[in-house]
């Protein structure tokens, strides 16, 4: 394990994390969710991997340790591997995207999956095969969604064609589908996997519903 020199997780909610950018993942942003939903069987879920050190380590197991790894996307996978043999979490993956874990025992799911009464991975491809979003329910309904949505340079959540995009139209269809999945009364923030100094010291896109029914049709 790598000595440790990352900054401590930042609280965004009483029970949402998120952790400094990982160079693991091209600077992408990992989540610790403390679900308690369940409290006979608490079901702690980190969004993605996360700096792996001893400062990490040590800051999970205080909080109860984890119990899945969600990896929203194939750029989100980190040093997966390492973080499931030392936390014994399950890591939960869209089928498509597990054959890049060939040592790693994997929870794979195809449309969605739920990992706890609050929680809920949704299938989202596009940006990857298997890109996916995950749903909280907890404050007004919470939208973790790698890179299928980043800011822009305005700091507004968009599909951003790139360089590695799997899918581009396939990638508009499932914003669409967002949009008609969720209502302002379900979806009050949206925390994205990267990008995240366009938010300009916000800790997540608020008014999200609000904000997913700005993005264009087509967006380009």
């Amino acid at each position: 394990m790598a000595a440790s020199h990352t900054k401590a997780p930042r609280r965004l909610f009483e029970t949402i994390f998120a952790f400094a950018p990982n160079r693991d993942t091209q600077g992408g942003t990992a989540y610790l969710i403390l679900d308690h939903s369940d409290p006979a069987n608490p079901a702690h879920i980190l969004v993605d991997a996360p700096p792996w050190d001893q400062t990490t380590q040590d800051f999970l197991t205080t909080q109860g340790g984890v119990r899945w790894l969600f990896i929203s996307h194939r750029g989100g996978l980190g040093q997966a591997a390492k973080i499931h043999k030392a936390l014994g979490c399950e890591v939960v993956i869209q089928e498509q995207e597990a054959y890049l874990l060939p040592q790693t025992p994997t929870t794979r799911f195809r449309h969605s999956v739920h990992l706890s009464p609050l929680t809920e991975a949704l299938w989202t491809p596009g940006h990857s095969p298997g890109s996916a979003c995950l749903y909280h329910q907890a404050y007004g309904g919470v939208l973790f969604t790698g890179r299928h949505l980043l800011p822009d340079q305005q700091g507004q959540p968009r599909p951003l064609r790139l360089a590695k995009t799997f899918h581009w139209p396939r990638q508009l269809a499932q914003v669409e589908a967002l949009k008609s999945r969720f209502s302002e009364v379900t979806l009050a923030h949206l925390c994205p996997g990267a990008n995240l100094g366009f938010l300009r010291g916000r800790p997540t896109i608020a008014a999200a519903y609000q904000e997913l029914q700005r993005i264009p049709d087509q967006a380009s």
